[in-house]
């Protein structure tokens, strides 16, 4: 199984590991800091650089068939390296510092409309989430001071891990009715922004996200479109400038 490095370490960009396996046009290693594409966040890019000195660039991250080893994907014109050599891994920053931005924001979103969230997406210079409310639910001026307070306040993002059988005393942590929480041995990692003593956001998540909500900087709520009879969904951007 591959040890998802950026799952405790998301600041991290270089790392070391050996070659598991080869299929097709993808490689499997035993760790990686490389972001597998999941619950609308897509996967990291970046490079692997062989003892040979050849450098083969990863254009996706994916999850294995198994559902627990990540595939990286190389351009079509790498060689490929054989089982057991060794790699040196280094993932594209300024992508993935954005994906955390935007992924910590998408929960302070979550904990900021009430309703069931249909689905959601992740990207660098936009992101959304659909959510089941009724249509004169939200103001998006006031949502955006909203998140814009959540933000200024600083408040600490961290993870923890509890068991399946904890999950299922506490449904309520569950807000994503079109994705299942990740699982990995029986067990599910749960963000939480805040404090004990005040929590703003508690749910499960694989993600990646920055350290506090200051990090993320000002955004702005762009656009709340109407996808249904009650569904609506929320764009978000950086107010970068």
């Amino acid at each position: 199984m591959t040890e998802k490095l950026f799952l405790e370490n998301p600041y991290e960009t270089d790392f070391t590991a050996t070659v598991l396996a080869v299929k097709d046009r993808g490689i499997v290693l035993d760790k990686t800091l490389f972001y597998v594409a999941s619950g609308g966040q897509p996967g990291d890019l970046g490079i692997l650089t062989l003892n040979s000195n050849d450098n083969l660039p990863v254009i996706a991250a994916n999850k294995a068939e198994n559902g627990e080893d990540v595939v990286h994907i190389l351009h079509e014109s790498c060689p490929l390296p054989a089982a057991g050599d060794i790699v040196h891994g280094k993932i594209e920053w300024s992508a993935r510092h954005k994906h955390m931005r935007m992924h910590t924001c998408l929960h302070l979103l979550c904990a900021s409309v009430i309703g069931d969230v249909t689905g959601g997406s992740i990207g660098t210079e936009k992101s959304r989430l659909d959510f089941n409310i009724p249509g004169d639910a939200v103001d998006k001026n006031e949502l955006s001071d909203k998140l814009n307070a959540l933000i200024k306040e600083d408040h600490p993002i961290t993870s923890f891990w509890i068991t399946e059988e904890e999950l299922a005393q506490n449904p309520h942590l569950v807000r994503t009715m079109s994705v299942s929480p990740p699982s990995s041995g029986g067990k599910i990692r749960l963000i939480q922004i805040g404090t004990d003593k005040n929590i703003i956001d508690l749910q499960p998540c694989g993600g990646t996200h920055v350290k506090s909500t200051a990090e993320i900087g000002a955004v702005r709520v762009s656009k709340i479109e109407n996808k249904g009879r009650q569904n609506r969904r929320i764009n978000i951007v950086f107010e970068e400038g």
